[in-house]
């Protein structure tokens, strides 16, 4: 595709390849960080990064011929701070699978409800906001589920990090595949 940048001149064909994500592998081969093609071309030929797989793209420069990552590998490991998940309707909903945590209905319509209710000074916290079903969060109202006589799927908890969230706002690139062990349907389920 070739925007009208391109067409007048402004932006080459090689500054599009040197935009390219290129997945970046730890010492130990966990994904660690999307970069641009540019980013990563200047960790190879720092010798800070071993290249595992390419594009089909070379860029020509005046004295040589750069192939472009699609994969690189980091010569030394990088310990990654994690930090905790803010919490919010979609990251409850995607926690706990976009199940009803009362009558275990599954769907895109859910509410929040507090498992300890506001009104009873319950937090606004990942061990006390489940979702649910507009029904159960009606029949459950102020209540706490012991009060209501309702049961818990599962006890509501502080999700654990992912270092494969970093792939979900990209798609899946064929030389990906064997440094991500599961599709994207399935990371969308466990992140």
């Amino acid at each position: 595709m070739v925007s009208s940048e391109d067409k007048q001149g402004l932006v080459s064909p090689q500054q599009g390849l040197l935009s390219l994500p290129v997945l970046v592998l730890n010492l130990n081969y966990v994904p660690i960080n999307i970069c641009t093609g540019r980013r990563a071309i200047v960790l190879v030929e720092k010798e800070k990064a071993e290249t595992l797989d390419n594009y089909q793209a070379e860029i020509h420069t005046i004295k040589r011929l750069l192939h472009v990552p699609s994969v690189i590998r980091l010569e030394y490991m990088v310990k990654r701070p994690y930090s905790p998940r803010k919490i919010s309707k979609k990251e409850i909903f995607l926690r706990d699978q976009y199940t009803c945590q009362y009558c275990t209905l599954k769907t895109s319509e859910l509410t929040l409800d507090h498992v300890i209710p506001r009104i009873q000074k319950g937090p606004h916290t990942w061990e006390n906001v489940v979702a649910a079903c507009s029904t159960c969060n009606l029949r459950k109202a102020g209540r706490t589920p012991l009060e209501a006589n309702m049961r818990l799927l599962k006890e509501p908890k502080i999700p654990q990090p992912n270092p494969y969230r970093i792939l979900q706002n990209y798609s899946m690139i064929d030389p990906w595949i064997p440094y991500v062990p599961w599709s994207m349907q399935d990371q969308e389920r466990i992140s």
